[in-house]
């Protein structure tokens, strides 16, 4: 395998893990989950919701069925990690997280992965 086909495979692997293990916590931790929504001002009622999308973003990364959705998945998770960094930095948390390593990884997934796996 090429070194550009091993970086795709790693940054898909950390962002869906990322992904993956968030929508973990938020569906057996939810109450912890909605105390932290509710000190970063976001709704509570967007916890779960929030975990189910995450769970089909990380399908259609993977499966890639259909361009669009494949589309609005990868945009979906920018969205998210940039709205968790921000809130995380503004509530004085360390800015080391994983929603800054999911940020990191998303780019070399998104762009190698339309190298790779989209037809021309």
């Amino acid at each position: 395998m090429t070194f550009k086909k091993v970086l795709y495979w790693a940054s898909t692997t950390v962002l869906c893990g990322i992904m993956l293990y968030s929508a973990y916590m938020y569906f057996s931790n939810t109450d912890m989950v909605k105390g932290f929504f509710k000190g970063f001002n976001y709704p509570e009622y967007i916890v779960i919701p929030l975990a189910v999308a995450k769970v089909l973003g990380v399908i259609m990364v993977l499966w890639r069925g259909s361009k669009w959705l494949t589309e609005w998945a990868y945009a979906g998770f920018f969205f998210d990690l940039v709205l968790a960094t921000m809130a995380h930095y503004h509530a004085g948390h360390n800015l080391v997280d994983f929603s800054l390593y999911g940020l990191v990884a998303l780019f070399p997934s998104y762009f190698l992965g339309k190298y790779f796996r989209d037809p021309v």
